[in-house]
Formats: structure tokens, sequence, C-alpha cells
């Protein structure tokens, strides 16, 4: 099992996409906000190479408001794997914002979903805020069971591969 990602992001799971909506949607009005982490394709059975966003990785102690949502970068986790992030905009417009394109910084793709959060209501953004295709993919996610379904060994193979 790979514990750690990387390659081009291929696009999003519809599971993950419309767990992200419906988050979004029952933090209305205010911004919701989130991480992206990856599985690597070839762990969803795709016979291509690089990574699917599969999981949303919420922040403890993130705070939102109608105007923005923050993050307090010092409960991160280390080694979160993030491929990128991904927010709401309560009033619906679907492009970054000065202020977004300020924390594009860390990762390739960042979405922004709008109001009213169904699944024609977000765009993709590369890490200079310009418009990227992501692609919404079909695939049977990991249980939880299998993404904890590591040990020691596992870690050490790939620190040290």
């Amino acid at each position: 099992m790979r514990l750690f990602r990387s390659g081009e992001v291929l696009g999003i799971a519809a599971e993950t996409l419309e767990f992200a909506l419906e988050a979004a949607g029952e933090t209305h009005p205010n911004e919701y906000m989130g991480f992206l982490r990856g599985t690597d394709a070839a762990e969803l059975n795709l016979a291509r190479e690089g990574t699917v966003i599969t999981d949303v990785l919420v922040i403890p102690g993130t705070t939102s408001s109608p105007e923005s949502a923050t993050v307090r970068e010092n409960l991160v986790p280390n080694g979160s794997n993030a491929v990128g992030s991904i927010h709401s905009h309560p009033n619906g417009v679907l492009r970054p914002s000065n202020q977004d394109l300020s924390t594009f910084h860390s990762g390739d793709v960042h979405v922004i979903m709008g109001a009213p959060y169904d699944r024609d209501c977000w765009r993709a953004f590369d890490s200079e805020g310009e418009p990227r295709e992501l692609d919404v993919l079909d695939v049977a996610l990991p249980s939880d069971e299998e993404f904890f379904d590591f040990d020691q060994s596992d870690i050490d193979a790939e620190l040290y591969e």
C-alpha cells in the first residue's frame, strides 16, 4: 500500500465532490474550507498514471464567516499529502479572489464551490489562479479500513525507497 501520493492530478472522485458540495451547503452562509488529498490512480484500478482526489481534510479550529475561512496553519498535520484546497464562495462567484490567490501556493488544484452547491456550481484552478480542467471520476473509494491498514514496515518502505 502506498502512503504518499505523487503525479499529475487526473480528477476528483464523484463521491468526494458530492461530499464537499454537501458540506459547503451545510456551512452556508459561511465559507467552507478544506484540503484536497489524493490516491494513486493504480490503487483505484485506473489504467492511467497520476493521482485522483479522494479525500477532503477539514482542519480543526478552522474559522469561517460569510466573507472568508481561515485555517490555523499550526494545526495542519505534517505529511497531510495535500494536492490542493477546496473552499466555498457563499455569494456564488466561481473565480478566485486576491485573497484566494495568496493561498494557492501549495498544491496543484484549487476548487471553488458556490451557492446553491449543486453539481454544476464549482470550478477548478491551478496554483496561479488560472482555470483548469478537472474530470469528475466515477471510482470506488478505498474504505476507511483500507486507509488505516498499514504498519511501520509500510512506512519504512515508503521512506527508504
